[in-house]
């Protein structure tokens, strides 16, 4: 059965409610059936520092979006070859899934950079770009592109290198992460 896949990657480190949000908001367009998260066990452009390992991380989004039917979770990174790049994994996940359709759910801060990607040309002609508004975004000639589309969403700056700094501090992060998600982090002592 063909379906239209909103392909939301990240470090989820940890996933929080400006997550969860947009991707909900998503999920309200015409053309958005279901939104996958793709979790990232290492970005070529963070640091692994301060990373949970990324069999948590998938565990808190599983945890997060249990109750969503149109939420998925995907692990299909770790296995791939590191650092993991988008572009394979769009590859990839097309090859195994010919009848769906995929567009990439990105950031308008992410906009200005993504040139830079590898293979960047491939995956607007191929699967474009929805994407969501970032406080303090610089502007991109790509906003006029035609497989680039803005949504419509709430503003979102949370931060979760504030939450795990907060975590980190015994300082409470409740409302900005599910409360499933915070007594994960709790029972498996991460970011402390």
């Amino acid at each position: 059965m063909s379906k239209n896949v909103g392909l939301f990657f990240g470090s989820f480190n940890p996933i929080h409610v400006g997550h969860l949000i947009i991707a909900n908001t998503m999920l309200e367009e015409p053309d958005v059936d279901e939104v996958w998260f793709i979790v990232s066990p290492q970005s070529p452009f963070k640091k692994q520092k301060s990373l949970a390992h990324e069999f948590d991380r998938y565990d808190l989004v599983e945890a997060a979006i249990a109750d969503h039917f149109y939420m998925k979770v995907s692990d299909i990174e770790f296995n791939m070859p590191k650092p993991s790049y988008t572009a394979d994994t769009l590859a990839y996940l097309t090859d195994q899934n010919p009848d769906h359709h995929f567009k990439l759910i990105i950031g308008e801060d992410n906009l200005k950079s993504f040139p830079k990607w590898k293979n960047s040309d491939v995956i607007l002609r191929d699967y474009g770009l929805l994407v969501y508004p970032r406080p303090n975004a610089k502007k991109s000639e790509l906003e006029e592109h035609k497989n680039v589309r803005f949504v419509e969403a709430p503003m979102m700056d949370i931060s979760a290198t504030f939450i795990r700094k907060s975590i980190k501090n015994n300082r409470s992060v409740k409302y900005l992460v599910p409360d499933v998600v915070l007594d994960r982090i709790k029972g498996k002592k991460l970011y402390i």
